[in-house]
């Protein structure tokens, strides 16, 4: 029989919140995430990085959790789909998929809304194709990716308006 390795400690701040686990060194972040501490908005798909269901931001830019090991991202800012909201109302990325239809079966939305974000905070107004560039590393299958690039145009316009009452987190709907 096999022993299993020895656990290691880990500090992550996820979302803003500081965390210390216990993982086995070969633990991933996305297992950390999901398993350890219950934020399933990362969707475990391929485990081989092909898919982008399992990107979260690390120190804002996108990573595949599903390749990184919880003990790379120790010290290092990690945000999931959780934690994109900010002050109970949803991020402008998150209105945009909604508004324009970019939600079908919600598996890949994470890690698609996520890359989004990380691409409007290093590019404000983004071409067409700096958005597709961004998303080819998450694949979907349900949409033909035109309303999500379309929600990525809505979030990039939204953003550039001036503050306004946004939708609140607690899944309330627009009337009209």
């Amino acid at each position: 029989m096999r022993e299993r390795p020895a656990k290691v400690v880990v500090r992550l701040e996820v979302n803003g919140d500081r965390h210390q686990l216990a993982v086995e060194p070969r633990t991933t972040l996305l297992e950390a995430l999901r398993y350890e501490l219950g934020l399933t908005g990362s969707k475990q798909g391929c485990d081989k990085g092909d898919c982008g269901a399992c990107t979260v931001l690390v120190d804002g830019r996108p990573v595949l959790s599903c390749l990184t090991l919880a003990i790379e991202a120790e010290g290092r800012r990690i945000t999931t789909i959780e934690g994109l909201a900010k002050g109970g109302k949803v991020h402008p990325v998150q209105d945009a998929f909604d508004l324009s239809g970019a939600l079908q079966c919600g598996f890949c939305q994470p890690g698609m809304m996520l890359s989004a974000a990380a691409l409007l905070e290093r590019t404000p107004k983004p071409t067409r194709r700096e958005i597709k560039e961004a998303l080819s590393g998450n694949l979907c299958r349900c949409t033909g990716y035109k309303q999500i690039i379309d929600a990525v145009e809505l979030a990039s316009a939204q953003r550039a308006l001036p503050e306004r009452d946004e939708r609140p987190t607690t899944g309330a709907s627009r009337e009209g």
